[in-house]
């Protein structure tokens, strides 16, 4: 069984877990190609490109003007330990033990603008590059997509035929086209009741992603079953609201706050 998570926005790449080994990226001649040419950018243009603040634009160019290979411990960290924000709040990276990373290892992938597909204990210098970015890199490779294809897809296909989780959100799902993946995929939504009506709340959900990432690896579970136990923060397996291929966790808020 993998879990595949998105990437964050929010990095800091000073706390670095405890962890035999790191790793590098499996598409990192890719990442350097993007770099070559974001590298070129000025801050003005990554502003556009990205629709982020001045400051932002600021960093990310000295970011990727100061990107280089070969990666090693002494200019990279291990992506699990670099994202930040709701969904590795949840995954708390840090707290997470040696075998249990090991376990990360075999059984997370996180899906990467700039990487395409990233193992917990890769070795990543910091960057800003989200998916749905709308560049044109080529004139043939209108977006990030385009550029990746179906290259994410068949490299989750070397690694088994055990099922996909899909803890990722849509813009990064849609790096993994369903016509290419010769593995079942299974998509996980988190809903609340809101007003009588079940409702995903964006900030809720990236937060139980996490958490379920971190059931998952604490518990040591390879098979999509055995997630159907997990009831961190009040969520519990709904199967009247779920399908074959969409399974539903759900929590009624009020109810837990009575």
């Amino acid at each position: 069984m993998t879990l595949l998570l998105s990437p964050a926005k929010t990095l800091d790449c000073n706390a670095m877990p405890q962890a035999n080994s790191a790793s590098q990226p499996d598409f990192l001649d890719d990442a350097a190609y993007l770099v070559s040419k974001l590298s070129k950018f000025s801050p003005r243009k990554l502003q556009s490109l990205m629709g982020i603040s001045a400051d932002l634009a600021q960093l990310n160019a000295e970011r990727y003007s100061n990107w280089k290979t070969p990666f090693h411990p002494g200019n990279a960290s291990p992506c699990i330990a670099c994202f930040q924000g709701e969904v590795y709040r949840g995954l708390d990276a840090k707290s997470l033990l040696s075998p249990d990373l090991e376990f990360a290892q075999r059984n997370v992938r996180i899906l990467s603008g700039l990487y395409g597909l990233l193992k917990p204990l890769d070795l990543m210098q910091p960057y800003r590059l989200e998916m749905g970015t709308k560049w044109a890199i080529t004139q043939s490779k209108r977006n990030l997509y385009a550029f990746w294809g179906d290259r994410i897809a068949l490299a989750l296909n070397a690694e088994g035929e055990s099922p996909v989780i899909n803890l990722a959100s849509k813009e990064y799902s849609k790096a993994v086209p369903s016509n290419a993946l010769n593995r079942v995929m299974i998509d996980i939504e988190f809903k609340e009741l809101v007003n009588g009506e079940w409702k995903i709340i964006g900030t809720y959900a990236k937060l139980a992603r996490g958490l379920m990432a971190r059931y998952a690896i604490k518990n040591r579970i390879n098979h999509p079953e055995g997630l159907k136990t997990f009831d961190q923060s009040g969520y519990r397996y709904t199967e009247s609201l779920s399908t074959e291929s969409t399974w539903v966790f759900a929590r009624d808020l009020q109810s837990l706050s009575n």
